[in-house]
C-alpha cells in the first residue's frame, strides 16, 4: 500500500511524494495470528517487495533496500547516526498504538486513496522537527523513523517477514570497528536479534493498521479535506491529498459497528485523530519561529 500526499506553495510547482503505509496495534485476539515468524531471505532471492509498498515506489527514506543475508551482509556494521535522513520529509507513517503520543505533536491524517494514517510534521519538504540532524527532544519520534535504516519484506502468503536494510544509508558500513555488527560469525548478533523482535511487532501492527484503514473506507466515515495556511510572514501554504474522520458520519454508524470498533480499541484512536487536527496551528507557529531564527 502506498499513497501520495501533496504539500504545496503557490510560488513553486506542486510536488508529490510517495510514502509507505504504517502499522497499528491489532486487537489482542488477533495478535497471535499475525506473529508467524521472522528471519532472513536466502541468498539470491529473486523477487521481493518492501513491506507496505507497491510497484516501483520505495519506502520512505530508503535509497537502496537490500534483503539481509549473511553471505552479503556478514561484515556489515551499523553505527549510530542522526536524523538528517528525515530532514526533507513532511510526513510519515504512524501506528494506532502511537496515536495517543502522536496527537500531542502532529496532525494525524489519512491518505486519500488508502486511508493509511500519517503524521504531518512539516510544510513543503521541510521537517519542522529536525534541526542540525537532531529531532526535537520535546516531540515524540514515530516508530517508523526509529526503525530506519531497516524495514521488512513480507514472505509468501504473509507467513512472516524477512529483514531489509537500506544499503544507501550512511549508518551502514562494511567492516571496521565502529558501530555494532549485524552478524557474529554466521549467526545474528544480539543487536540484530533485538531488531528482529522490534520488526516482528512492527509487522504485526502493520496488519492491524490495514484492517483499520479498510474499515474506515468501507464504512465511508472519511471526508477529503485540504488545509490552507497563512504563515506569519504572509506567505501561503497548503496541504491536500488527505482525509479526516467526519464526526457526523461516525455518529451515524450502526450499533453493531460501534461495538465492534470499541472492542478493537479503534474508537479512542479516532478521537485522538480528531484531537490532533488542532496541531495545524502549532505547525504554523513552529514554521514562523524557524523562519524568524534563520532570518536573524
Amino acid at each position: 500500500v502506498c499513497f501520495a500526499m501533496k504539500v504545496w506553495l503557490p510560488s513553486a510547482s506542486a510536488r508529490t511524494r510517495s510514502y509507505s503505509n504504517a502499522p497499528d496495534r491489532p486487537p489482542a485476539p488477533e495478535r497471535a495470528k499475525t506473529r508467524t515468524g521472522a528471519g532472513f531471505l536466502p541468498d539470491n532471492t529473486p523477487d521481493w517487495k518492501p513491506d507496505m509498498t507497491t510497484g516501483p515506489s520505495l519506502p520512505l527514506f530508503f535509497k537502496d533496500p537490500q534483503p539481509v543475508a549473511q553471505a552479503t551482509h556478514g561484515s556489515v556494521r551499523v553505527r549510530n547516526g542522526d536524523m538528517a535522513f528525515a530532514a526533507n520529509s513532511s510526513c510519515g507513517p504512524v501506528t494506532l498504538g502511537e496515536f495517543a503520543h502522536v496527537c500531542r505533536d502532529y496532525p494525524i491524517l489519512f491518505a486519500a486513496s488508502t486511508a493509511a494514517p500519517v503524521a504531518l510534521w512539516g510544510l513543503d519538504r521541510d521537517n519542522l522537527f529536525v534541526s542540525g540532524g537532531l529531532w526535537d527532544t520535546r516531540a515524540y519520534i514515530p516508530a517508523y523513523v526509529r526503525r530506519y535504516p531497516f524495514t521488512t519484506v513480507r514472505l509468501d502468503d504473509d507467513k512472516g517477514f524477512a529483514l531489509v536494510v537500506d544499503g544507501g544509508s550512511d549508518r551502514i558500513m562494511q567492516g571496521g570497528d565502529e558501530g555494532v555488527p549485524l552478524f557474529e560469525g554466521d549467526k545474528p548478533s544480539d543487536y540484530t536479534k533485538r531488531l528482529m523482535q522490534f520488526c516482528e511487532q512492527f509487522h504485526a501492527d502493520a496488519l492491524g493498521t490495514e484492517a483499520f484503514s479498510r474499515a474506515l473506507m468501507e464504512k465511508d466515515v472519511l471526508v477529503e479535506r485540504r488545509a490552507d495556511i497563512t504563515l506569519a510572514d504572509g506567505s501561503k501554504a497548503g496541504v491536500n491529498g488527505f482525509r479526516i474522520v467526519d464526526p457526523k458520519r461516525l455518529a451515524a454508524l450502526d450499533d453493531a459497528t460501534i461495538l465492534d470498533w470499541h472492542r478493537r480499541n479503534w474508537l479512542p484512536a479516532i478521537h485522538f485523530h480528531l484531537l490532533s487536527l488542532g496541531r495545524f496551528e502549532d505547525l504554523m507557529e513552529r514554521s514562523a519561529r524557524m523562519k524568524g531564527a534563520s532570518a536573524a
